[in-house]
């Protein structure tokens, strides 16, 4: 997977199509993120280059609950990819 402003946005497409908001906060994230999950919300810590914003929702995206049936078709593929890419991992 590339790690270029496109494909952070492809990931960040998923989160929106399945009604989860994403929002760059600065903050005291271990992690790099924070969920929200009763508002749905993601909170990335906004000082992560884009290389790490892309890491951290590779790492978020499998723990939420993702309604594949709201994914466009492109979404769809790409969830996919994260999925066997963190069943690799």
């Amino acid at each position: 997977m590339k790690y270029t402003q496109g494909t952070l946005d492809k990931l960040e497409d998923i989160l929106g199509e399945s009604d989860y908001v994403v929002r760059y906060e600065r903050g005291t994230f271990q992690s790099g993120w924070c969920l929200l999950e009763a508002r749905r919300i993601v909170v990335l810590n906004k000082f992560l280059n884009v290389e790490g914003r892309i890491n951290t929702l590779l790492e978020l995206i499998p723990q939420l609950n993702i309604e594949i049936d709201k994914l466009t078709h492109e979404s769809q593929k790409l969830y996919d990819e994260v999925i066997k890419h963190s069943a690799v991992a």
